[in-house]
């Protein structure tokens, strides 16, 4: 079967991209998609999926501009022809499902500018002049992903928390296949003395949490991979502002390549992350596959991967209760090291790439055959 996989972009490579690049490699799928960094695709490990990458033409790289040209991108393709099968995994492509029959949308978090996170960027992002014209374009985007949706022929979503939002945005109802983590490819090694964040530098990653919680910490170590789009207004301002308050004892890394990163996991004491209602979030998964304790907030996909065993999960997360868990689960690792290790490696099997790619060919059988795509 050929299968074709559509991406907003693949020139800044998060949680989205990656389950992009994994569905390349186990389906043998071409992927069409905008911009391409192809030396990030390299260093992230996935160098030989690069021949089956595609570029519709590319964007700006400031929003709204670039979400909006993507967006009329993939309304306007048309492959229907040449693949059996078209995957949708990226928000601002799920346009193309308007001429590209059969296809399912694999949905990371539906549109979450338009819906979920209308009020925190009114709230904590824009400026008041910004405000009137975010509202307008929230209101004829949110009608064209409606019509757009009407063309979805199978959804899919990542967790839980991606279906309840499904389901109140759309009205549609969704199977879960979790996203997948090559476990094999991470090893624990006892702790360097430092904790771990890998998260993109937006705002509700809520980073500042992180830096604040380690200004309480003095005697601690954090080393912050913040992935960011160069030129991109509201990740420049972000990472400046979050420059800008960095205690000395956290290090921040904007970008660093596979093996790099898999080290960092391996060395690294425990993950930190502090993101608003996350989706579902492949990083804790990434950490816990390397036998290392999360400290989390107790909202969205985390609730549906961190358990009391891999680590701790903080209602109503402040500096003072990520630094009073880090403490906490310091202590136990002063005892004994591996505390958390098989737990955590154990928990990261469940979203083994096996699993994921055998449920998502389910999916696909079903719905070439017309049966029940549920899976």
């Amino acid at each position: 079967m050929n299968i074709a996989v559509f991406n907003n972009f693949m020139d800044n490579i998060g949680g989205s991209e990656m389950v992009t690049l994994f569905l390349a490699r186990e389906l043998n799928a071409d992927i069409y998609t905008t911009n391409i960094d192809a030396e990030k695709i390299k260093k992230m490990g996935f160098a030989d999926v690069l021949g089956r990458i595609h570029s519709i033409g590319r964007v700006p790289r400031k929003a709204p501009f670039r979400h909006q040209l993507a967006f009329w991108k993939f309304r306007r393709l048309d492959l229907s022809g040449k693949y059996d099968f078209f995957i949708i995994s990226g928000e601002w492509a799920m346009s193309g499902a308007l001429r590209n029959h059969p296809n399912m949308w694999y949905v990371h978090g539906p549109l979450n500018e338009l819906w979920e996170f209308g009020g925190f960027l009114r709230k904590y992002v824009l400026a008041k002049w910004h405000i009137p014209f975010y509202a307008a374009w929230v209101w004829v985007n949110r009608r064209l992903t409606l019509s757009y949706a009407r063309s979805v022929d199978v959804w899919v979503c990542n967790s839980k928390n991606t279906q309840g939002r499904i389901r109140r945005y759309y009205g549609k109802e969704s199977a879960i296949i979790n996203p997948p983590v090559d476990a094999s490819g991470y090893e624990w090694r006892e702790g360097s003395g430092y904790w771990l964040s890998v998260s993109r530098l937006t705002a509700h990653k809520r980073i500042e949490l992180q830096m604040e919680a380690f200004r309480r910490l003095p005697h601690k170590r954090l080393v912050i991979v913040g992935s960011y789009e160069s030129g991109a207004a509201q990740f420049e301002s972000y990472k400046a502002r979050i420059e800008k308050m960095k205690p000395e004892n956290v290090k921040l890394l904007h970008w660093v390549d596979a093996d790099k990163l898999r080290t960092l996991y391996a060395e690294c004491d425990g993950f930190v992350t502090t993101t608003r209602d996350e989706d579902f979030g492949m990083n804790v998964v990434e950490a816990m596959a390397a036998g290392k304790p999360v400290v989390a907030p107790n909202e969205g996909g985390y609730r549906e991967t961190v358990t009391g065993e891999t680590g701790m999960l903080i209602d109503g997360i402040t500096a003072e209760k990520i630094a009073d868990a880090i403490e906490e689960i310091s202590e136990r690792l002063r005892k004994n090291p591996a505390h958390y290790r098989d737990a955590c490696v154990e928990r990261a099997r469940a979203f083994d790439i096996g699993a994921f790619t055998e449920k998502i060919r389910t999916a696909i059988e079903a719905a070439d055959s017309g049966g029940d795509s549920r899976v």
